[in-house]
């Protein structure tokens, strides 16, 4: 009876590796190609699986352009053109238009913190703006990118027409 039941350690061992070695493909197919950063965010399903938040100052990035009315390009990130709405010194809303798919949907949100020092990227110039309004409220006028990275682009709250009507409490994403 011993050698009719031999041969299963073997068969075992041959199950178990088949079994890693498909585990180990799965899980190379779920990866990210290497040279597309955030690939896997087209398709279904983008608007919920956000990579990372990229915070700008948008006061600077407006800077002497507030105080001349209309449309004023702020920012461009790869196939997108941030641009400001100024009534009277004010900002009254951001735009963000993709150069193929046109305008791109745009959340408003609130924080008291200094977010657009968040960014690595912002450099020295754009923190001590920011540190001017310490205590204050900032507005963010955000969209998501090609790749599922959040743009946002912070205002202190006197800078806005409108205030904080129809903004969200800012939450950053978990890290």
């Amino acid at each position: 009876m011993a050698q009719r039941y031999s041969h299963h350690p073997l068969l075992l061992s041959i199950a178990s590796a088949a079994g890693l070695v498909l585990a180990a493909s799965a899980a190379t197919f779920a990866a990210p190609p290497p040279d597309k950063p955030g690939h896997e965010m087209h398709g279904k399903g983008q608007g919920e699986q956000h990579k990372k938040a990229h915070h700008q100052n948008g006061k600077q990035l407006l800077g002497e352009k507030v105080k001349t009315n209309g449309h004023h390009t702020i920012d461009q990130k790869g196939n997108v053109t941030a641009s400001v709405e100024v009534k009277d010194g004010k900002v009254a809303g951001l735009h963000a238009k993709h150069a193929q798919k046109g305008d791109l949907p745009v959340k408003k949100y609130k924080s008291s913190q200094k977010l657009a020092q968040a960014d690595e990227s912002s450099g020295p110039a754009r923190m001590i703006a920011v540190q001017e309004y310490i205590g204050t409220t900032y507005i963010g006028y955000a969209y998501y990118d090609d790749y599922g990275d959040e743009e946002i682009y912070w205002f202190p709250y006197d800078m806005i027409l409108d205030g904080d009507t129809g903004a969200i409490d800012y939450v950053p994403a978990a890290a």
